[in-house]
């Protein structure tokens, strides 16, 4: 065959894998004109067309509506260009199924009422700067007032979710999650409370730098001694108490007696409150930090301890 071979609709359909009625189909829309008509009157084609139809058909493979396919085959429009925004459209498609992928997946899980599928609905719909809103009311509602304390800068940016641009559906369903805990009063009431008693500790001396919390202290002392298996209401506990107790003695400036170890008893249950935990592990899902570590088994040992040396 030579470039001036021309073919019949038949013969382009043998060489393309095309149909007859989808190579006519384009040739009525001006996409793959023939290049001149037999005797008979039938559509006769050059050896371009084969070429033109290959890329015509990868093109629609590819999901390109037919208008832009023949700007692009005409080269009125760069193919560069077009697959660039088609790309681009085709990741906000995949974002969007990806969202709806999560709340209904989530849904299932959670058996969820019509209400809160609503609710998870649109709060994975909510564009970058609605999201930065939501969280930072909820910084503010916990933080407010608080925040001059050096400590709480540091603390709000560690608090603060930013779910990236593509997220994985396990992503989504973290920030829809986290979002419903921020909108809670409840949980704002317990957030507050713990930001308050760590201000106090913070600025009760006057220290002027962030010092290390309560709940740091305690893991330091108890930790070995959790490991150890030290049962927390033995005498061998005493030293891990008394280390801690006094720890938070110096803290606040008072002395280490029983008013203060139940003071301590009460801190370290708030701090305690599982919501804090699952924030700070859907935090950690969103920002894809590194699963964070349980404080509950040092913290309920210790509780442990300070009630067995507390009670009347």
């Amino acid at each position: 065959m030579n470039g001036d071979t021309l073919y019949s609709i038949g013969e382009l359909a043998r060489r393309t894998g095309l149909t007859v009625k989808t190579i006519r189909f384009y040739s009525d829309r001006g996409i793959v004109a023939p290049t001149d008509r037999s005797p008979a009157g039938y559509r006769l084609y050059s050896i371009d067309a084969v070429a033109r139809l290959d890329l015509v058909r990868t093109l629609r493979e590819l999901g390109l509506d037919l208008p832009t396919i023949r700007k692009v085959v005409d080269r009125e429009l760069s193919l560069p260009e077009v697959a660039a925004a088609h790309a681009e459209a085709l990741a906000v498609q995949i974002r969007v199924l990806r969202l709806r992928r999560a709340v209904l997946t989530a849904v299932a899980e959670r058996a969820s009422t019509p209400e809160e599928t609503e609710l998870m609905h649109r709060l994975a719909q909510l564009s970058e700067d609605e999201r930065r809103r939501l969280i930072g009311d909820f910084l503010d509602a916990v933080f407010g007032g608080l925040d001059a304390a050096p400590a709480f800068a540091g603390v709000m940016r560690s608090m603060t979710p930013e779910l990236p641009r593509n997220p994985k559906t396990e992503q989504v369903q973290a920030w829809v999650e986290l979002a419903e805990m921020s909108l809670d009063p409840g949980f704002r009431a317990v957030v507050r409370r713990m930001a308050e008693d760590q201000a106090a500790e913070q600025t009760r001396s006057g220290v002027t730098v962030p010092r290390r919390d309560i709940a740091a202290a305690v893991r330091d002392q108890a930790g070995p001694a959790l490991a150890a298996g030290i049962d927390p209401a033995s005498p061998q506990a005493d030293p891990i108490v008394a280390a801690f107790t006094a720890f938070y003695a110096h803290l606040l400036g008072r002395p280490d007696d029983v008013a203060l170890r139940r003071r301590l008893t009460t801190r370290l249950e708030s701090v305690n409150d599982p919501r804090r935990e699952r924030y700070l592990q859907l935090l950690a899902v969103v920002n894809s930090w590194p699963a964070p570590e349980s404080l509950a088994p040092v913290l309920d040992w210790s509780v442990q301890a300070l009630r067995a040396r507390t009670q009347q």
